[in-house]
């Protein structure tokens, strides 16, 4: 057996071993619709933090997840599921919505962008929003949406007031409106801010980051 095939083989056995304690799989169960921090996760699971922080090592040692600081509040950190972490392991069941709401500051680039890409991968509707709207729409993720074929509606940036309903399947895209909301969304995804950098690689790991996330999310909620 050559040494690339035994390194992956290795790592399914790692992943196989993390996985097979109860707390860390509920732990990967919350990390496939989107990202937590510690102290998100300690509530959800009602585990004391230093138990929480054994489960969370063992799965960034296992190449399951991993952290990053919060943009709004340097001194919080959330915990992602890592790419191409559960590869060839069905996460579990979905879940019905009757509308995705995607969320962020200024709704003028990453919600837009979701609510675009969600469009392509489900019959659910979707829309955007944002705690603190902007005046118009990113003029990078009108170029990197134009670059890959993806239409963004031709509406101005909307407030969440004017757009939330009962029974949307919120989905915040930026820390600052998880935080701002104080963790009311369903689903959260910490995806960096491209206007922070403002360059057309910022706007494209954006994309990128955000379409993967669609397509997972997609195959996993039903049309209530």
């Amino acid at each position: 057996m050559d040494i690339e095939t035994t390194a992956g083989f290795q790592a399914r056995v790692a992943k196989h071993a993390a996985l097979a304690d109860p707390a860390r799989l509920r732990i990967v169960d919350l990390l496939t619709l989107g990202d937590f921090s510690p102290t998100e996760l300690q509530s959800r699971l009602g585990m004391p933090s230093n138990l929480l922080s054994h489960h969370l090592r063992r799965l960034e040692e296992a190449g399951l997840a991993i952290r990053h600081r919060s943009e709004a509040d340097r001194r919080r950190s959330y915990v992602r599921l890592a790419d191409g972490a559960l590869e060839h392991l069905a996460p579990g069941a979905g879940r019905g919505a009757r509308r995705v709401l995607f969320v962020c500051t200024r709704n003028s680039a990453r919600s837009q962008l979701a609510a675009a890409l969600w469009r392509r991968v489900s019959e659910i509707p979707s829309t955007s929003a944002g705690t603190r709207p902007a005046d118009r729409i990113a003029r990078g993720a009108i170029e990197v949406a134009r670059r890959h074929g993806v239409d963004l509606a031709d509406i101005p940036p909307c407030g969440l007031d004017q757009v939330a309903a009962e029974g949307d399947f919120v989905v915040t895209v930026c820390d600052s409106a998880h935080e701002e909301l104080a963790g009311l969304g369903h689903v959260h995804w910490s995806v960096p801010d491209p206007l922070r950098r403002g360059t057309d690689q910022a706007f494209e790991d954006a994309f990128r980051d955000i379409a993967r996330r669609v397509s997972g999310l997609g195959a996993r909620l039903l049309a209530a």
